[in-house]
């Protein structure tokens, strides 16, 4: 029993922690930091401390309304903008980038502005949330990550910022920003862990059956290679590398493919691309053999086999490299739902 048994932080006074709604097509942007430190309220009651957190989600439009869809519409009583005083923890949940919001959200951009460390200890970000951060002005010389599918676009209207696509949060002093939907949640338990320890972040893990041990720096699962044009360089030689991932391919097989010679053809796919044919041919071996993790059962070894990744060491190097996670540990993530479910329940 650890009742009663000091936990760091524990006796200073709630820590506010201000969730300000901006997304109307994810709500799990701010449930779930919400439920995180609303949970972890109750872990510290239990094991005999004061609660830590008084949690607020709050509007970022004056109307104090968010149009959730489905026949939801969210009503907050207060705005970000009704906080005039420090707050320990602001975590700006999604974005809306529609055109005709934007002039309702000018107030709540002039507010965030304001924020900084001497009167919010940490600033956080939850998926499109780092669009207000960045517009702000908080990320500017920052790193910073956001949802992989919005990666280009923030880099791009905002090219101060040092953008990472790459893990599920980051840090970059007392700045904070989470990937996706799921990765506030990760970063909530990562914060509640900072103040509170590793056994309290465990015990809200363990309550809201979610895992603690998601690093930060694990990588998103976004698509490796991007969508190309018909008449791109790399449209044109991937179908045909598709069928030959199993081979041994060289530079000179693509060129011969597109009747090209070695030296032009990897200098125009070096320079369409941005990478070399190499690091492509690996990218799309990796694709590959992700999508028979999730759809098949075939063994390990033998979609190393068929992608052209060796054997299971070789294979297991490459994920870590691109991807961060073993191909073991990428199954058990991404298998195919219902052939999880029947295959734990012993249908099949």
């Amino acid at each position: 029993m650890n009742q009663g048994r000091k936990i760091p932080g524990s006796q200073r006074k709630k820590k506010q922690v201000v969730i300000v709604v901006v997304s109307r097509d994810m709500l799990l942007t701010f449930t779930g930091p919400r439920d995180v430190f609303v949970s972890a309220n109750t872990i510290l009651r239990e094991l005999g401390q004061p609660e830590g957190y008084e949690v607020e989600v709050v509007a970022a439009t004056p109307d104090k309304t968010v149009d959730a869809g489905a026949g939801m519409r969210i009503v907050c009583q207060h705005t970000a903008m009704d906080i005039r005083t420090p707050v320990d923890t602001l975590i700006i949940a999604g974005n809306d980038s529609r055109e005709n919001s934007q002039p309702a959200l000018q107030e709540f951009y002039e507010w965030l502005s304001a924020r900084n460390e001497r009167n919010t200890r940490r600033i956080a970000s939850v998926c499109g949330g780092a669009f207000p951060l960045a517009i702000a002005g908080i990320l500017n010389g920052r790193k910073a990550t956001t949802h992989w599918q919005n990666a280009e676009k923030l880099q791009r209207a905002h090219p101060e910022v040092e953008v990472n696509s790459d893990p599920m949060y980051t840090r970059d002093g007392h700045v904070y920003t989470a990937a996706g939907g799921s990765s506030g949640i990760d970063l909530a338990l990562a914060l509640v862990e900072q103040d509170y320890g590793k056994e309290v972040a465990g015990r809200v893990a363990k309550r809201i059956v979610f895992y603690l041990n998601r690093p930060g720096y694990q990588a998103q699962f976004g698509n490796l290679l991007p969508a190309y044009g018909s008449q791109h360089i790399a449209e044109k030689i991937q179908s045909w590398l598709s069928d030959h991932l199993h081979e041994k391919l060289d530079v000179g097989q693509l060129a011969a493919f597109l009747h090209m010679s070695t030296r032009n053809f990897t200098r125009v796919f070096s320079k369409e691309t941005g990478m070399p044919p190499a690091k492509f041919i690996e990218k799309l071996r990796v694709e590959a053999a992700r999508k028979y993790l999730e759809d098949t059962d075939l063994s390990i070894e033998r979609i190393a086999g068929l992608c052209g990744l060796g054997g299971l060491v070789s294979m297991r190097r490459t994920f870590l490299r691109h991807l961060m996670v073993t191909p073991s540990d990428y199954r058990r993530s991404f298998r195919t739902a219902w052939k999880e479910f029947t295959v734990n329940n012993h249908l099949l």
